[in-house]
């Protein structure tokens, strides 16, 4: 019986860090797409030259863009973002390991 009691409350735990994660992973998505859509319509309406650099993650492959004579200041941006989410991926994933080992 103890066992079961046991499984079962890890059980509940792990569902409740999906739901977490879960709900985190739509309100970023929707944060992200509400800005995009931002950025294009101050761009159809402003009718300046527009700057634009990305920083796209495809697996653990960073990949990044950048265009207008600003770009070099934005792609250096990315790189450094890029740097700075692979450790931070890095430490939270040993942490991870410690808690569960």
């Amino acid at each position: 019986m103890v066992i079961h009691k046991k499984i079962a409350k890890y059980a509940s735990e792990e569902s409740s860090r999906l739901r977490k994660f879960l709900v985190l992973f739509i309100i970023g998505f929707f944060l992200i797409f509400i800005g995009i859509i931002i950025l294009i319509v101050a761009v159809v309406l402003s009718g300046d030259s527009v700057n634009f650099g990305a920083l796209i993650f495809v697996g653990p492959f960073p990949i990044v863009v950048g265009a207008g004579p600003e770009a070099t200041w934005m792609v250096l941006f990315a790189i450094i973002i890029a740097v700075l989410s692979i450790i931070m991926f890095l430490i939270l994933r040993r942490e991870m390991e410690k808690a569960y080992v």
